[in-house]
């Protein structure tokens, strides 16, 4: 399948279950989740966008997405933080 087709899908999947809800818990929550990771990509994208200047670069995968997308803000920072002091 090309990519575009399965991102379109995946995204009206999300948007369906943003407006209607999911219909039992366990549905609910990963529904949850794989927006917070769709999320965390997110912010990892625009920080990686805006830290070229500054030779910031995080890679996207599951690890740093979920790191970004369950932490937010502040892990963002831990990410970058690891990125430059660690490796």
């Amino acid at each position: 399948m090309e990519p575009i087709i399965v991102i379109s899908i995946l995204g009206g999947l999300i948007v369906l279950l943003l407006f209607s809800g999911a219909p039992f818990k366990p549905a609910r929550f990963i529904g949850q989740g794989a927006i917070k990771l769709v999320i965390g990509a997110l912010f990892l994208f625009f920080l990686n966008v805006a830290g070229n200047r500054f030779g910031i670069h995080v890679p996207i995968n599951f690890a740093t997405s979920a790191v970004s997308g369950f932490l937010g803000i502040p892990g963002m920072v831990a990410l970058v933080a690891i990125q430059k002091w660690v490796l």
